[in-house]
Parts: structure tokens; sequence; C-alpha cells
């Protein structure tokens, strides 16, 4: 049996199954910190995960490793919208708390965005509101604050299980505006791999919004910190403001912070 240099000469299946239960126990493993913690080269340890990875044991990443992605399914806006209803609704407050009177903002689909634009319509200090959404539920829920605010629908192909607009079509309004605020929605936000949704086609959407607004924000409760979906967005230094709650995980918290992306919990 091949047996490796170093870590009391440990053979290499024990080592790769030491190395697996540590990747298993975390976010994200950089090769340093496994040569570190088992006393072998670089070289070994990225020999060692590239051969993880090729079992499917975890996904091999740029630096490092990161436990395997279990897949997850997408699940109807009813269905999420009962979860996590108090978390959403304090973010939801916070991030319309930030908006001034005459701002343009776009309105991301989903049960928190959905959450901010009720906020919205509570405040009642608004008036000269334009709002753009691809979310046909915002847009019914807007219409009650019609005329203080304006509210543009997108247009585009009709998602049923978020009722969501998406491309063909979809995106092509978001070329020619430009926007003060944009409040994003994810599955996840992850200091490594970024900011990731759960299916593609409102995954592009999200990505023409952020080019069509000066600032950025993401609202994403708790758990949604530390989590890694599908369809990648964006990086973290694209954001410039999460909104979450005290669930957040602290030490994904600090990793984000450590990127310089400005966090605000709601409380």
């Amino acid at each position: 049996m091949e047996v490796s240099k170093g870590d009391g000469d440990i053979p290499v299946q024990m080592r790769r199954e030491h190395i697996l239960a540590f990747v298993q126990s975390r976010d994200f493993v950089r090769v340093s910190d496994l040569s570190a913690k088992f006393h072998v080269s670089e070289v070994t340890v990225r020999g060692d995960l590239d051969a993880l990875a090729e079992l499917g044991q975890i996904r091999r990443i740029r630096g490092g490793a990161m436990p395997k992605l279990l897949p997850h399914l997408e699940r109807p806006f009813e269905e999420v919208e009962t979860s996590r209803t108090a978390e959403k609704s304090i973010i939801g407050r916070l991030a319309a708390s930030l908006i001034a009177q005459g701002e343009t903002i776009i309105l991301d689909v989903g049960t928190t965005t959905t959450a901010v634009a009720r906020s919205l319509i509570m405040r009642d200090d608004l008036r000269d509101i334009v709002v753009f959404t691809n979310s046909l539920n915002i847009a019914l829920e807007l219409e009650v604050a019609i005329p203080r605010f304006t509210v543009v629908v997108t247009g585009g192909t009709l998602r049923p299980m978020q009722h969501s607009l998406v491309d063909p079509i979809g995106g092509l309004l978001f070329e020619r505006i430009n926007a003060h605020t944009v409040f994003l929605g994810c599955n996840g936000i992850h200091p490594h791999m970024g900011i990731t949704n759960i299916n593609l086609p409102e995954t592009e959407m999200k990505r023409r919004m952020l080019q069509a607004a000066k600032r950025r924000i993401l609202v994403a409760d708790g758990s949604k910190v530390g989590q890694v979906e599908l369809a990648y967005l964006c990086g973290v230094g694209e954001i410039d403001l999460l909104i979450t709650d005290s669930s957040a995980d602290p030490t994904v918290l600090a990793a984000l912070r450590e990127q310089d992306l400005e966090i605000m919990i709601a409380s």
C-alpha cells in the first residue's frame, strides 16, 4: 500500500478518508490548510483532492475543495412564501427604509423581494417611486400604491413556478434603464463561490438587473448564507450590500466581510 510522507506515515487511503471528513465538515477548505493539517506537501494535497473529486466525493474548486453539492429541487413560490416569514418581513422593512422619495428601483422575483415590496407600500412618505419588476405577484402587490408608485412589468416568457418573466424578451428592458437601486434575491451566497441561484432563466434576468442599477443590494434570509446552488450570478465583490437576519452563520458572514462586502443584520 502506498504510504504518504509525514503525519505519522499514514497510508494514502486513510489520509484521503481524513481529508474527505474534514472537507465535509466545512463550507470550503484551502489546499494550504490541508497541507498544514496533514503535514504533506501542497502537491500531495492536490493529488488527494483530485482523486476524491474523480470519485464524486467532493467538489474541486480553485485553491481548494468544498463538499459535494446535493441537488436541490426548486420549490413553488407559494410553498417558499410560508417559510421563514418573520425573517423575510424584517429584512423587507430594513431594505425599504433605504429608499428615498423619487428613486427608481428594480425588484427581482422572490419571496424576500416580495417582502421588500410590501414594506415599500407601507411607507406613506414615499412618492414618485418607479418600480421595474419581472415578478407578476410583486406587480400585483404594488398596484395598491399607484399613483404614488409607477409600476413597470418587464414582459417576457412566464415561469409559473415563481410567477416570473424571463427571456426571451424579458431582459431587454434592462438594457434601456438606469435605476438607482436593485433588490436581488438568491438561493445562495458563499464567500468563494459567489451569488448563486437554483434555476438558469431567472439568473440571466438577475444578471441584467445588476447591470442596470447603480446600487446593488442582495436580500437573503440566513438560510441562504453559505449555500451554493446551480447557477452562478456574480462574485461577492459585485454586490454593494447584503441584508440578512440574525440566523445567518457568523463564520460565513465574517468571511464575506473580509471581501469588503457591507452587511446589515435585520432585527
